[in-house]
């Protein structure tokens, strides 16, 4: 990285409601699948820190869960508070919302933004915008709801739309020297890494036949020179969905642990050894202390 004098280093957190497509975002923007998607809500859990580094500037974005407005479960509550909490102490905010729409709960996670923080709407997915004169009323309308700083079009699978993005978010950022090292793609370890892709695969086998309130573990994360052997257990609430992810003769947990270590080799750059156990534990996600003993804040 070139040294120069006005190198320039922030923290912008990706908000928005559920399936918005936060997570695809963070990972075109680090330029490595860091986040895990799928269609269920839900799916993002954790704020997760992806860094990306240019000869001057770095970007340190925070992909956060998506606001849930609808259920006060005690995940959810969890989830929420990861939100809130992120966007008191970051440089911007990246608003994200879908091309064209606003519905209640993005209305909701919008009066949820502080007002000292530079906010940034994103209008994501603009690949499905056919209509440019009802698409023009749209902007007139969300320039009315709040003084954004910028509205950005974003089509998260295009990289010039990508490039575009980072050039005109870098003024906000601060001018200062980099907060991680040039080549750090996230803050978080190769075991929780490895949690969240194989919770990702559960997530997109199972669909709509599991409800979201499975997590997985990782039991033992043990390497021997580049090999990673990896102990995980799928945690699930009832008999009933231990069965589903097991599938007939084991076929569907099979598949989910195979994809699951393909990504992992992927990643990590190295041969891994995966093992995956099941365990029920009724009401796990409706109990304070079992989520904060599985990493739930």
């Amino acid at each position: 990285m070139n040294e120069i004098s006005d190198f320039r280093c922030g923290t912008l957190a990706i908000v928005g409601r559920p399936n918005v497509g936060k997570s695809t975002l963070l990972n075109a923007l680090v330029g490595q699948k860091i986040s895990i998607t799928s269609r269920k809500v839900q799916t993002t859990r954790h704020c997760i820190i992806g860094i990306r580094t240019t000869d001057d500037a770095q970007f340190v974005f925070i992909d956060t869960p998506g606001f849930q407005t609808r259920h006060t479960t005690p995940l959810n509550r969890s989830l929420n508070r990861a939100v809130t909490s992120t966007l008191s102490g970051v440089d911007v905010v990246v608003f994200v919302i879908e091309a064209g729409k606003f519905g209640v709960d993005d209305e909701r996670v919008l009066k949820l933004l502080p007002n000292n923080v530079s906010i940034i709407l994103l209008l994501n997915k603009m690949d499905r915008i056919y209509d440019k004169r009802s698409f023009f009323a749209f902007l007139q309308k969300m320039s009315e709801l709040r003084d954004f700083r910028e509205v950005i079009p974003m089509f998260a699978k295009r990289q010039d739309y990508i490039e575009r993005l980072l050039v005109s978010l870098r003024p906000y950022l601060l001018e200062g020297k980099p907060m991680y090292g040039v080549d750090d793609l996230t803050d978080r370890s190769e075991r929780f890494l490895a949690a969240e892709i194989l919770r990702e695969k559960i997530f997109r086998s199972m669909g709509d036949e599991l409800p979201y309130t499975s997590t997985v573990i990782i039991d033992r994360f043990e390497q021997e020179g580049k090999l990673r052997r990896i102990f995980a257990t799928i945690l699930v609430n009832r008999d009933s969905h231990k069965v589903i992810i097991i599938g007939a003769k084991g076929v569907k947990l099979k598949k989910i642990s195979t994809e699951a270590r393909l990504d992992m080799v992927k990643l990590f750059d190295g041969p891994v050894y995966l093992e995956v156990f099941i365990k029920v534990k009724s009401g796990w996600a409706d109990n304070e202390t079992s989520l904060r003993t599985y990493g739930y804040e």
